[in-house]
């Protein structure tokens, strides 16, 4: 997970108030500067730190919270609230058009992730918005920038305009709308060229560009490494272009945190995209107050259901539910339950999405995402018969002895899985005879934020209860 120090040190800061029944002005200076130690390891601009730490001082020595209930849990909202200002408060999402071609150019540095992001917004907004992208190669000096381009766009079919690198970025940009109109494609991306440091030729470029293409969107990459020095290079680009955004790339690394926590306080631009992994898949909107439930180890529910909601269809998810619930439940149930989490990315990303676990740092990197391939190896190695009544082989070692061989797994990983499939069978019983106040208990917590234990199995009750130049895919 990103931002893995700096949510480290902003909870154990926390941890010391929230213990406590009564607050004093050296319990809020103690804690402040602990905050204030890990901003600054993180690399957040010392402006926005000062600016943040005298915010969080000023509301928590309020006399509502050194006299009232739970003083520690208010001020960890109110450093909780203050985070997700300093992030850039409200989501703000590309502005695409409902009807005619929109136009979204990407710019920054070489080596900020740009190529990369631009196939992976085609592929995110094609999903979303069922638009028809398409990617214009307009990187004319990188070396083999316009190939990985192409090969990018077929890998998620999306197609690719280019003209090679012999020809001005300017003609390429002109005659690629062009073919845009003509294919009918309504949502256009263009990667422009990128520089190991800014300079006139590159920024005229950009500017010339600009003037031909009018840009709906002018994204700026970032690498979320890169720390406060983000600051100086999106003013950069801002003075000369007026970015209206930000893609920050690179969230799944080690990340401090400061090029995120700088940026928007001290430029005013929102960063609107964030790439979480290397995946073509692993890109979200940017949520401020989302983010700041996962650096302070609160979790990221709603984002979670948003990864379901994308990767799952509504029919598919009920019919799954109702074959859980059903006696039969078998193989070929549990199989088509693990492609499906599958599709949604890595286990350690689904998992760190659960309150508690982002700070579970070691654990979430140890966490296997081919264990699924080891599990649909042995339950391929059953017949048809053995994947729909599992009694078969839970009787019967000869049976469990030829699957082992048969998938290359051992014995005790075929005994563990069946151990799984029960597990889920009686825990799926449970559920079933969860009684009406159990439900409304955990429906209320839901509504109030409160995510507490509800990831953890519950104690039942018995009762009832997704032109010119060539052209290519």
């Amino acid at each position: 997970m990103a931002f893995d120090s700096l949510s480290s040190r902003l909870q154990m800061g926390l941890r010391r108030l929230t213990g406590k029944g009564k607050l004093n002005e050296n319990d809020i200076d103690e804690m402040l500067k602990e905050v204030r130690l890990s901003l600054l390891e993180a690399d957040v601009n010392y402006k926005v730190v000062k600016k943040f730490l005298a915010n969080i001082k000023e509301q928590a020595l309020g006399e509502k919270i050194l006299k009232g209930l739970n003083p520690g849990q208010q001020v960890v909202k109110v450093v909780r609230d203050e985070l997700k200002k300093t992030l850039g408060d409200e989501a703000v999402d590309l502005k695409i058009k409902e009807h005619g071609m929109t136009v979204v150019m990407a710019v920054g540095l070489q080596g900020a992730g740009k190529t990369t992001a631009v196939g992976k917004m085609a592929l995110f907004y094609r999903k979303k918005l069922k638009k028809k992208p398409m990617l214009i190669a307009a990187d004319i000096y990188r070396p083999a920038a316009v190939d990985q381009l192409v090969t990018l766009g077929k890998s998620i079919s999306v197609p690719v305009f280019e003209m090679g690198t012999k020809v001005k970025a300017e003609k390429i940009v002109e005659e690629g709308l062009k073919k845009a109109k003509e294919e009918g494609c309504d949502l256009v991306f263009i990667d422009t060229a990128g520089r190991l440091q800014i300079n006139d030729e590159l920024m005229q470029e950009l500017e010339n560009v600009k003037n031909i293409a009018h840009p709906d969107e002018i994204l700026l990459t970032v690498d979320a490494m890169a720390g406060q020095d983000a600051v100086n290079v999106a003013l950069s680009f801002h003075q000369q272009l007026d970015i209206t955004g930000i893609i920050l790339t690179k969230l799944d690394g080690d990340t401090r945190g400061g090029a995120a926590l700088s940026i928007k306080e001290m430029t005013g631009i929102p960063i609107k995209i964030m790439s979480t992994g290397e995946k073509l898949d692993a890109m979200e909107i940017f949520y401020p107050d989302r983010l700041a439930d996962r650096i302070l180890g609160m979790g990221d529910v709603l984002s979670l259901i948003d990864t379901v909601q994308e990767n799952i269809d509504e029919d598919e998810m009920k019919s799954a539910a109702e074959r859980m619930m059903s006696e039969s439940f078998n193989y070929n149930d549990l199989i088509k339950q693990f492609k499906m989490i599958k599709r949604m990315g890595s286990l350690s990303k689904i998992i760190g999405f659960l309150p508690g676990m982002g700070q579970m740092k070691a654990a979430l990197n140890n966490v296997d995402d081919r264990a699924f391939d080891k599990i649909e190896a042995i339950i391929w190695s059953m017949t048809e018969e053995e994947r729909k009544h599992p009694e078969l082989i839970d009787r019967d070692f000869k049976r469990r002895d030829r699957i082992a061989k048969g998938s290359g797994r051992s014995i005790q990983e075929v005994n563990r899985l069946r151990e799984t499939l029960s597990q889920m069978k009686q825990q799926m019983k449970q559920m079933k005879n969860m009684n009406e106040d159990d439900a409304k208990r955990l429906q209320s917590q839901v509504k109030a934020g409160n995510y507490q234990g509800i990831a953890k199995p519950q104690k039942a009750h018995k009762g009832k209860g997704k032109n010119k130049g060539s052209f290519r895919y």
